[in-house]
């Protein structure tokens, strides 16, 4: 009876070891595919800090947004860019800051899109064959 008991418990034991080796190899595939999508992303974003010559950070805080939303940053834009109009007494100079903030967030949001898109496309794509 106790023989039997064991030969339970050891092939219990295995069972959950397989399955556990199985979601191990799944979760660790997936965070490979996530950390090569942010890989990608960061290296579009770092390149176009250096070609506006303005970083993310920067123009988040010009254009006083938190969130990468459309609607926020045009709103913002529109605020800011009437409220240094040169007629009314504003800066040229802040109001250029204020485009070039907006064309950074557009082209970062364009990138995100773009990530967006092909992760989704990417993911129709592959098979996950059952071991």
């Amino acid at each position: 009876m106790a023989r039997y008991l064991a030969q339970i418990i050891v092939m219990g034991v295995q069972v959950v070891g397989r399955a556990f080796t199985r979601a191990l190899r799944q979760e660790f595939a997936a965070s490979q595919a996530a950390a090569n999508a942010r890989g990608r992303a960061g290296r579009q974003s770092a390149a176009t800090s250096s070609l506006t010559g303005m970083t993310l950070q920067e123009a988040k805080q010009i254009l006083n947004v938190s969130k990468l939303t459309p609607e926020e940053i045009e709103k913002n834009y529109e605020h800011l860019f009437k409220a240094n109009d040169k007629s009314v007494g504003g800066s040229f100079y802040v109001q250029s800051k204020v485009v070039r903030a907006k064309e950074r967030l557009d082209e970062e949001l364009r990138i995100a899109q773009q990530n967006k898109e092909n992760s989704q496309t990417g993911s129709h794509s592959q098979q996950h064959p059952e071991t």
